[in-house]
């Protein structure tokens, strides 16, 4: 794929590992730590002040609706303003103190409104943190950077869950659980704001204007094209958490008590977020090394292949366990790439609204599969529901090899 973009600043030295670099990485690892331990743990609280499984599903629902709008929001006001980092950096606060406030909350108005606030927190930085991590490297090492940001990410879903069961199992309840995840939270907002940096800007304004907003290029077509695969196969790409459900179905655990919470049900979650986290940075240098949309569409096929494993053998816990590794092979594909080849196609002036909507795209394609989904499992409809998954993502493939060949 051409490099379309203009004027992108390298690294400084030979090395694309920058100070800004780590300190992303560093971020995104400790407030996933900080968010999923209490994600660990939340529904067994919710049960402890009365709340149940139909107040979880409104706390979530309304969460995942948030964060799409929050990443395009975060988009937005990034396109506006030249320094991401401040703004990027209460984002990491808000989801820490909103996180850390559930403790301290006992109905399901003040757990909604922190849970929603935590969420929106989280998205509204998502696109200021991309736009900053693909600022801070030459663009021939998109791949690897994104790679190592997921690596970073998906290391905290495994690392959060088990530092909760570390904690249930020394006897520590599930408040207090909840009250420390506010120190790898403020870990996390501190390291970015800290260590992270904002290169200004190389476009200058025109004569008279009083902002860059003048000045900066339109989106490229092959970015919206491009962008209509992602969305498509997005649909077909619900919450892993329904392979949790899948296990547990499958093994015979009762998930809405402590011993199926934590159970080899979702230890099995958290090997498809280790192979996650060992996969993202060599799929994102293997892009780098070769055209990244090619590498991207072969994810996406694999992802495909791993729905109709579902559709097929969802109640054999060997399947099972291949396609959670599938599923996390193709999920760091799809993660570090779907950036990665974001970045190439915008111009730096449109990346930060451009990032805020591929990830508001991303988000509504993933809460409507994951309400289909839901749906059909809950009527009883297995093999459908992940069939029909299937079927959308092939869509998505055909629409990727599509925009590929027109690439090339």
């Amino acid at each position: 794929m051409a490099n379309t973009n203009e004027a992108t600043s390298s690294a400084a030295g030979k090395t694309w590992v920058t100070r800004t670099v780590v300190a992303i990485i560093l971020a995104t690892f400790f407030s996933d730590v900080s968010h999923e331990m209490c994600t660990a743990v939340l529904p067994m609280y919710l049960a402890t002040v009365g709340l149940g499984p139909a107040a979880l599903g409104l706390i979530e629902g309304m969460a995942d609706f948030l964060v799409s709008l929050s990443k395009l929001a975060g988009g937005y006001v990034g396109h506006h303003i030249e320094r991401k980092r401040p703004w990027a950096s209460l984002g990491y606060l808000v989801t820490t103190v909103a996180t850390w406030g559930i403790a301290f909350s006992a109905t399901l108005f003040a757990v909604l409104t922190l849970r929603s606030a935590a969420w929106v927190g989280r998205g509204f930085r998502s696109p200021l943190r991309d736009f900053m991590l693909a600022d801070a490297v030459d663009p021939k090492y998109f791949g690897r950077a994104y790679g190592l940001e997921r690596a970073g990410d998906m290391l905290g879903a495994v690392v959060g869950p088990l530092l909760a069961f570390v904690l249930l199992s020394r006897g520590i309840d599930f408040r207090s659980i909840i009250v420390w995840t506010i120190i790898p939270g403020l870990m996390a907002a501190g390291v970015f704001f800290f260590f992270t940096t904002d290169k200004a800007t190389r476009i200058a304004p025109a004569a008279g204007d009083l902002t860059a907003n003048a000045v900066k290029p339109p989106f490229p077509r092959a970015f919206w094209l491009f962008l209509i695969g992602v969305f498509v196969f997005g649909l077909g790409d619900f919450s892993r958490t329904f392979i949790v459900w899948l296990a547990a179905r499958t093994l015979g655990e009762d998930s809405t008590t402590m011993a199926g919470t934590l159970s080899m049900a979702v230890l099995l979650y958290m090997m498809h977020n280790l192979v996650s986290a060992i996969a993202a940075y060599p799929v994102g240098h293997l892009g780098d090394q070769r055209n990244k949309l090619p590498v991207l569409v072969s994810g996406y096929t694999l992802g495909v292949v791993t729905n109709g494993l579902l559709a097929l053998f969802s109640g054999n816990i060997a399947w099972l366990a291949v396609a959670i590794v599938l599923s996390g092979v193709y999920i760091a594909i799809e993660e570090t790439l779907e950036k990665a080849v974001a970045a190439e196609l915008l111009p730096r002036g449109r990346r930060s609204l451009g990032f805020g909507i591929l990830a508001c795209g991303n988000a509504v394609g993933d809460m409507v599969s994951s309400f289909y989904v839901g749906l059909l499992l809950e009527a009883g409809y297995t093999t459908l529901a992940f069939a029909c998954a299937a079927g959308i993502g092939a869509l998505g493939v055909c629409w990727m090899l599509w925009f590929l060949w027109r690439q090339s």
